[in-house]
């Protein structure tokens, strides 16, 4: 396994591959784990060059508000829909 991230060096390390119910897991080492920011429920994605089995964090996509109403357009743009009558002092 070679990790990289911001370690000086590349880290060689074995690790060994665990049944875990129909699959297989792997750990990873505490102080990798903390180098890169990974945590319990951290998604990584899982990636296959030949012979090499590549696991990576996917990078994060930070939407701005302005950006996202720019697309919208009056062809794209839906009508307003009933969902449900009043429940409380709504006034329509």
């Amino acid at each position: 396994m070679y990790i990289h991230g911001r370690m000086e060096c590349i880290v060689n390390l074995k690790v060994k591959a665990q049944k875990w119910g129909n699959s297989l897991g792997m750990r990873i080492p505490k102080i990798i784990a903390e180098e890169l920011n990974l945590t319990d429920g951290t998604t990584l994605e899982l990636e296959v060059d030949g012979e090499k089995l590549i696991v990576y964090q996917p990078k994060k996509n930070k939407f701005k508000l302005q950006d996202l109403l720019s697309s919208v357009t009056p062809k794209n743009i839906h009508n307003e829909t009933e969902t449900d009558d009043s429940v409380g002092e709504e006034v329509w």
